[in-house]
């Protein structure tokens, strides 16, 4: 039991430094102001606050920008495991609209993973925990590692 325990300590550990360096790598989403608020094996939480630059003509927050939260929470949650990860297709529904100065907090959870695809939905929800968008997401792992060998065990 406790080395169970330990592996999961270690894949939580390996979880977040794995998105943590890709989030340290990715310029579009801190030029957005998102913040990685956490991760762990197949899930991410992911924060934005709703700017005047990313409004629409209707003043509420454009839908490009709702999608670009939820993508980079599906980012960070499917590359937990230290495989590198590609989004294979993505849909958002739209379900109420966010307004300048929101915060907005997307949860990315894995729903499925097997061979080299999964499957991850997130959930956009704003400060007042309203439902703004639900997005879902299939990915595709490639060869390779996000972290070099010698990093992963440090």
């Amino acid at each position: 039991m406790a080395n169970n325990t330990h592996d999961k300590q270690v894949s939580s550990e390996l979880a977040q430094r794995c998105a943590q360096t890709l989030y340290d790598r990715d310029v579009a989403t801190q030029h957005l102001g998102m913040a990685l608020l956490s991760s762990a094996p197949g899930q991410s939480k992911v924060r934005m606050t709703v700017q005047d630059f990313m409004l629409q003509g209707l003043k509420t927050c454009h839908g490009g920008y709702l999608f670009t939260l939820a993508d980079s929470a599906f980012a960070f949650a499917c590359n937990t495991y230290n495989q590198p990860t590609f989004a294979l297709g993505c849909s958002i529904d739209y379900v109420a609209p966010a307004f300048e100065g929101d915060v907005l907090t997307a949860t990315c959870n894995e729903k499925s993973r097997g061979g080299r695809t999964g499957n991850y939905d997130v959930e956009i929800h704003n400060q007042k925990d309203q439902l703004i968008a639900l997005f879902h997401g299939k990915s595709y792992r490639v060869q390779g590692e996000i972290l070099s060998q010698e990093n992963v065990n440090d």
